[in-house]
């Protein structure tokens, strides 16, 4: 019998506060396993770069890819913050000096190549001579890839036409997917020859793993508050006899030393890389979230100009700190503006438009709390608008001082979060969308501000 031992994170999205433990535990259990003679293999599913950190921001993400170095991962996949937060050169240049495979079969480039930092499957020996195929997909956001500059392909369809190909060569299979829990479960019965599918992007937690059709399914959760385990114990005629899937939390790890000066550290270098002066303002630009304020419309009316719409509205809880007077820098703006969100413009009839200046008026959605789809912030805050006005009563609309016409076409300049959650459904099932790409709300800021 070989027990092959597998570790693997998904969706940290650069919580270094869990960080600083993970590193020494998987480098110990590494050390573990090797002087036992067993097998080991490391992997990391997706969505470890988040560029609401200021390291991973100062970075563009090379400071992520050294924290995995460091570990001594085997493979990594990408997830869709590695994908479309970063403009075509960032990605293309993120793993330069990586010193692990990055497995990812579904991203091209414009010329249908694949990208040299990519590959879609790697074949790695065990101690005892068995081979592992490791194949790697990523969430199929294949629109936003394209307005970036590469071409996607259906990620379920690689992972098929790859087992196939590999199955003879490897003795088990493993599948590192950003796809999300559900498509997981779909491979898992569609797809023969899977041994174990690592699993991320839907933040799901498998304590003891999933099995269907047995395929092992795994996953740990999200921000690096487990590390998932997975023990394959096989014989000499290449057949598995268990599969164990475990997860360790992380806050029940041994605490280490200088733990808060790491973090702090981390912090400070990426402070000091954004520390570059973008302007000086005369006045505070302050942020309230449920009243009137400088910043939010100053953020609005930039997003009007920036995509050229006939009006604008956002949220004023997207801006997290004001601006202070006098000298403000990249970091600064980092700090009011964590997400990444992209400006969008949709195209509603004036009609349309109404009900979403109507449900944006209910006070109980400004209040609302907000996790997800992009946002890093805390609840929605009231709405801010631009080329907007409204009567007293807010009963009658007028779109840059003439009034609002029902059947009349309008493009409305706001966030992408608002077409992917259910906010406002008008906007949510818009036939017309264009987003506008690599551009974060904070380099829409920049922009003005520079002007």
């Amino acid at each position: 019998m070989e027990t092959i031992h597998i570790y693997h994170t998904n969706d940290i999205h650069s919580h270094f506060e869990h960080w600083v433990r993970i590193t020494p535990f998987l480098k110990e259990r590494q050390a573990l396993h090797q002087k036992m003679g067993q097998s080991v293999f490391v992997f990391d599913i997706g969505d470890h770069v988040d560029r609401w950190h200021p390291y991973t921001e100062g970075t563009l993400g090379k400071g992520n890819v050294e924290l995995l170095n460091d570990v001594g991962y085997t493979a990594v996949t990408i997830g869709n913050n590695e994908g479309i937060t970063f403009g075509y050169e960032d990605l293309d240049s993120l793993y330069d000096n990586a010193q692990f495979d990055v497995v990812v079969a579904n991203v091209y480039q414009p010329d249908h190549k694949r990208p040299e930092w990519a590959k879609p499957y790697c074949l790695y020996q065990t101690k005892h001579g068995l081979t592992l195929g490791v194949i790697g997909v990523t969430a199929y956001f294949k629109r936003f890839y394209e307005l970036l500059g590469w071409k996607m392909t259906d990620p379920i369809e690689e992972v098929k036409r790859i087992v196939a190909r590999i199955r003879e060569h490897a003795d088990i299979i493993v599948l590192l997917s950003h796809l999300g829990i559900y498509d997981d479960e779909r491979m898992a019965r569609e797809i023969e020859g899977i041994d174990v599918i690592l699993g991320g992007h839907t933040h799901h937690i498998l304590h003891e793993g999933k099995v269907i059709n047995n395929v092992l399914l795994a996953a740990g959760g999200k921000h690096g508050q487990y590390v998932g385990h997975v023990q394959l114990t096989i014989d000499t005629n290449k057949v598995i006899h268990e599969k164990k899937a475990q997860l360790y939390e992380t806050q029940q790890l041994p605490p280490r030393d200088y733990e808060d000066e790491q973090i702090d550290s981390l912090f400070e270098k990426g402070k000091t890389l954004l520390y570059q002066p973008i302007a000086h303002v005369k006045e505070e630009l302050a942020v309230h979230w449920f009243q009137p304020s400088t910043f939010p419309q100053l953020l609005c009316d930039a997003i009007l100009e920036w995509c050229q719409g006939d009006c604008a509205f956002i949220n004023a809880g997207l801006v997290l700190h004001s601006l202070p007077k006098g000298k403000v820098t990249k970091f600064h703006i980092h700090q009011a503006l964590p997400h990444p969100i992209n400006p969008c413009v949709v195209e509603l009839t004036g009609a349309e438009l109404k009900e979403v200046f109507r449900q944006s008026f209910d006070q109980s959605l400004a209040h609302l709390p907000i996790k997800g789809f992009g946002f890093r912030g805390q609840v929605m805050g009231a709405f801010v608008y631009s080329g907007i006005d409204f009567d007293e009563n807010r009963q009658t609309f007028s779109i840059r001082g003439k009034p609002l016409e029902a059947r009349r076409v309008y493009q409305l300049a706001t966030i992408d979060m608002f077409t992917f959650g259910p906010f406002f459904p008008e906007i949510h099932r818009a036939q017309k969308k264009t987003y506008f790409l690599p551009e974060f709300l904070r380099d829409i800021i920049v922009w003005k501000l520079s002007k």
